[in-house]
């Protein structure tokens, strides 16, 4: 497993700070990487025994409800080292609601507003949370990835505010 994939990536740096679970990994994913990068579930279980079968991973302690434990190895920090290292290719943008904006042409007009109203609740939740988390921010990198998390909030708002309704 010599080329990470940017999940795998993404829960080797989450187990550099201890052994966590699958349910631990996809919250802490939440509140670390927030909208910018998203983990499922699903590619969470999918990842860690696949992970662990490389020898990135080995098994720590059983806990409640069977759930199990995942331990960062040693080949697993050399992975995700190298993996930082490497170069980062293009970002690629997925938005479902960029998506919905290129064809709000075929909606009505109701359907049209309610579709930019709800999106303006979620992004201004967004503009909350993000201002909390830049001052939450305790490192210089938390801190400037907290205020991309703002900028990006705001630029989703304006760009809301630029579709007609009419």
């Amino acid at each position: 497993m010599s080329d990470l994939n940017a999940t795998a990536a993404a829960l080797l740096g989450l187990l550099h700070d201890g052994p966590k679970t699958g349910g631990q990994l996809v919250a802490e994913a939440g509140e670390r990487f927030g909208a910018f990068f998203s983990v499922t579930r699903s590619q969470v279980y999918r990842e860690l025994p696949a992970l662990a079968d490389a020898g990135l991973l080995r098994l720590g302690k059983q806990g409640p409800r069977s759930s199990q434990q995942y331990v960062l190895a040693a080949a697993g920090k050399k992975a995700f080292k190298a993996w930082l290292l490497s170069q980062p290719g293009p970002d690629h943008l997925r938005s479902p609601l960029i998506l919905r904006l290129v064809h709000a042409g075929s909606l009505t007009v109701k359907q049209r507003a309610a579709l930019l109203d709800t999106a303006r609740a979620s992004y201004s939740a967004d503009l909350d949370a993000a201002r909390a988390a830049v001052k939450a921010a305790d490192d210089p990198y938390g801190k400037a990835v907290a205020e991309f998390g703002l900028a990006h909030a705001r630029a989703a708002l304006k760009l809301l505010d630029a579709i007609p309704t009419g």
